[in-house]
């Protein structure tokens, strides 16, 4: 698969304190890769140093070809979506103003205004003023500014933090749909259930090193254990190690009628992440 971002070796620091320390990893063309980490890991270091907003330290970042020296130029800044703590509206202007802004700015087409409001469902409230819009409507228009211009790479710091969990299904909903686009997808997020629907890969980064990255699925096969849990009526549970020596308990617990629930050991990637790091998520 064509590699669209390339990140080597690659180190920022800020004084005497290290916010990444030679971390490595490479998203393919129409991948949708997560950083997924706590405050404080790295993950908007390393977004901002892609979009051209930090230089790295040491290290060789490349995106679509261009390497860190050439982020802030236009013909590469025309082929990304970013969407950040730094993304704003024009809180005075309607939403369709807002969106028209940056289609001229973009030169894209007329329709394109029409066709990302209808995609997050916000298409009935064009013409409010941005100033009396919920954050959940405000969050998925900074996302219709990101795309309206259909780019090669779309950025995301925290695309759905404290967002509903209705507004959030819409917006995965959408970046799936950008995905199969063909549209190159990088994200950080902090929400394992969020990375598990989404990501095709995942970096764990803590303290600015990356500790695991892979297929979140593949992940957390690697990290199950030989387990069977067994809960019975009224809350009760037992684990049981998957065995031959075993077998003959695991059979008795198929034909109990106090056993409500079998299930072998799966950990969600929020224990992964756990086990590898020793820290949980919050």
């Amino acid at each position: 698969m064509e590699a669209i971002i390339t990140v080597k070796d690659l180190k920022r620091t800020f004084g005497n304190e290290k916010a990444l320390d030679g971390i490595e990893f490479g998203v393919g063309r129409g991948e949708v890769f997560g950083l997924l980490g706590p405050s404080g890991s790295g993950k908007t270091t390393t977004i901002r140093i892609l979009t051209g907003e930090f230089e790295p330290t040491e290290g060789t970042v490349e995106v679509l070809g261009y390497t860190h020296k050439d982020f802030s130029r236009s013909s590469y800044i025309k082929q990304l979506g970013i969407l950040s703590d730094n993304s704003a509206l024009y809180e005075r202007l309607t939403v369709k103003d807002n969106l028209e802004l940056f289609r001229k700015l973009y030169g894209t087409n007329k329709q394109s205004v029409r066709q990302v409001l209808e995609a997050v469902g916000l298409e009935s409230h064009q013409d409010k003023r941005v100033s009396v819009l919920s954050k959940g409507m405000k969050q998925r228009i900074l996302l219709c500014k990101a795309i309206l211009h259909e780019p090669e790479v779309l950025f995301l710091d925290e695309p759905t933090s404290a967002l509903d969990p209705i507004t959030t299904d819409r917006i995965h909903d959408m970046l799936l749909r950008i995905k199969e686009q063909g549209t190159t997808v990088m994200l950080t997020t902090h929400d394992m259930d969020e990375a598990t629907t989404l990501c095709d890969k995942v970096a764990f980064l803590d303290n600015g090193k990356i500790l695991e990255q892979g297929h979140p699925e593949t992940l957390r096969h690697s990290y199950k254990n030989n387990e069977i849990h067994i809960t019975y009526n009224g809350g009760k549970t037992t684990s049981v190690t998957r065995s031959m020596e075993n077998k003959p308990a695991l059979e008795r617990a198929l034909f109990d009628s106090e056993v409500i629930d079998i299930r072998s050991d799966y950990p969600t990637l929020g224990e992964v992440f756990k086990k590898v790091t020793g820290k949980e998520l919050v």
